[in-house]
């Protein structure tokens, strides 16, 4: 029997929303399907997608996807007429609907698009509740990431 080999842990991801995590300070983690066509598919496989200005949002009892673009193909899609920009469904258990719901209505949180990956053949979107920050937030997470490069940088540079 072959076995396996280990795939590295960063090359399955399409596309991540960098900003997200300095606008917003994230609450809880889900993973989401989403439904596509099979244009978009390919179009996501030459990595044409962009989730930088997308917003999650729910409407009754679904959570949707706005602003994410895809760009299509010219090859792939020339017998579909292709919106890069349309709103795309989110496919996501009824409990982690409910706790998405929750979080937006009772404590004024967001919803924002963390990343997009490959698990299997099958195409992920890593989404979260988030609560926006405050300049002084910003500035003190800045802080702390200068820090910890320099710790790393002092702590390399003492063991040669």
């Amino acid at each position: 029997m072959a076995k396996k080999k280990p795939s590295k842990p960063g090359s399955n991801t399409i596309a991540k929303n960098k900003s997200a995590r300095h606008e917003f300070a994230i609450q809880d983690e889900f993973e989401a399907g989403l439904e596509l066509q099979g244009w978009e598919v390919k179009a996501i496989r030459s990595g044409k997608v962009n989730i930088s200005e997308s917003y999650v949002f729910l409407r009754n009892g679904e959570a949707f996807i706005s602003g994410v673009t895809i760009t299509p193909l010219n090859a792939a899609s020339t017998h579909v007429v292709a919106d890069p920009t349309r709103t795309r469904k989110l496919l996501l258990n009824r409990r982690e609907i409910d706790k998405l719901l929750g979080a937006v209505n009772r404590e004024g949180q967001t919803i924002v698009a963390l990343s997009m990956y490959w698990k299997g053949s099958w195409v992920k979107l890593k989404v979260g509740t988030a609560r926006g920050k405050k300049l002084h937030d910003k500035r003190a997470d800045s802080k702390q990431k200068d820090w910890q490069r320099d710790k790393q940088r002092i702590m390399k540079q003492s063991m040669r």
